[in-house]
C-alpha cells in the first residue's frame, strides 16, 4: 500500500497539470488567432479617384449615416483659386461666398484667405456627406484636386460593401490595410496649373466669373 500512494499522487498531479494546461491554452492562443485573423483580412475598401465618376451614390449607398465617404483636397494640385468651382455654385446670379451661392449643400468646405489672390479650401469631415458635387465642379472647371475617399475611422469595412456593389464605374476597390488611402496627389501626373498662370489668374477672373455664372462650359480655373 505504501508503494501505491506515491503512484496515485503522481497520477493526480499529472491530471491536475493537464487540466491547467487545457484551461490556459485558449487564453494563450487568443492573441495568435487574432493576429492571424487580422493578417488574413489585410484589405479595406477604398475609392480609386481616377475611376470615380462623381455619381453621388456614395452619399446614399453607404450604411453609415452620414456616409463614411468624405471629400479631401490634394493641396499640391489645388490652384487656391479665389473663384473656386468646387466651392461656388455654377449658375449663381451673383459672385459671393454666401451660403446660397456655395456648391456644398452642407457647408462642409471651409475657405481661408492666404494672400492676395489665393484662398485655401479645407473639408469639415463632420459636415461632409460624400455627395461629390464639389468634386465634379472641381474636375469639370478646375484642377481636379478635390476627390472622394473612404475614411477608415468611420468605415466598418463590410465584407460586401454596399457602395462597391452599386458603384457604376467599379471605383470602389480593395487596398492593403497598411496603405488604406489612394492619394491622388501621389499617383500619376496631377493637372497642376503652372505658377505663371496662377499668378495671372487675378486678371482673368472677371472673364471667368462671367462664363461660370452663365453656365458656359469648357472653363477651367
Amino acid at each position: 500500500m505504501s508503494e501505491e500512494r506515491p503512484k496515485a499522487g503522481t497520477r493526480r498531479n499529472f491530471v491536475r497539470t493537464v487540466g491547467r494546461i487545457a484551461m490556459a491554452a485558449p487564453v494563450l492562443a487568443l492573441p495568435i488567432v487574432l493576429s492571424k485573423k487580422a493578417d488574413a483580412k489585410g484589405y479595406v475598401w477604398q475609392i480609386d479617384p481616377y475611376k470615380c465618376t462623381f455619381c453621388e451614390q456614395c452619399r446614399t449607398l453607404c450604411i453609415m449615416t452620414p456616409s463614411a465617404v468624405k471629400c479631401t483636397n490634394a493641396f499640391q494640385m489645388c490652384g487656391y483659386c479665389d473663384f473656386c468651382p468646387g466651392f461656388l455654385r455654377q449658375g449663381a446670379k451673383k459672385y459671393s461666398t454666401a451660403a446660397e451661392d456655395q456648391l456644398c449643400p452642407t457647408g462642409a468646405i471651409k475657405r481661408k484667405f492666404v494672400e492676395e489672390p489665393y484662398f485655401e479650401y479645407t473639408i469639415d469631415e463632420k459636415l461632409c456627406d460624400g455627395c461629390s458635387k464639389c468634386v465634379k465642379g472641381c474636375y469639370d472647371f478646375g484642377n481636379g484636386s478635390l476627390y472622394l475617399q473612404i475614411m477608415h475611422n468611420l468605415c466598418l469595412n463590410c465584407n460586401q460593401c454596399s457602395i462597391a456593389r452599386g458603384c457604376p464605374s467599379d471605383a470602389v476597390v480593395r487596398v492593403p490595410a497598411d496603405g488604406p488611402y489612394v492619394r491622388k496627389e501621389l499617383k500619376g501626373t496631377p493637372r497642376v496649373v503652372p505658377l505663371a498662370v496662377v499668378r495671372s489668374r487675378k486678371k482673368q477672373e472677371a472673364t471667368f466669373r462671367r462664363k461660370y455664372t452663365t453656365g458656359e462650359e469648357n472653363v477651367s480655373c
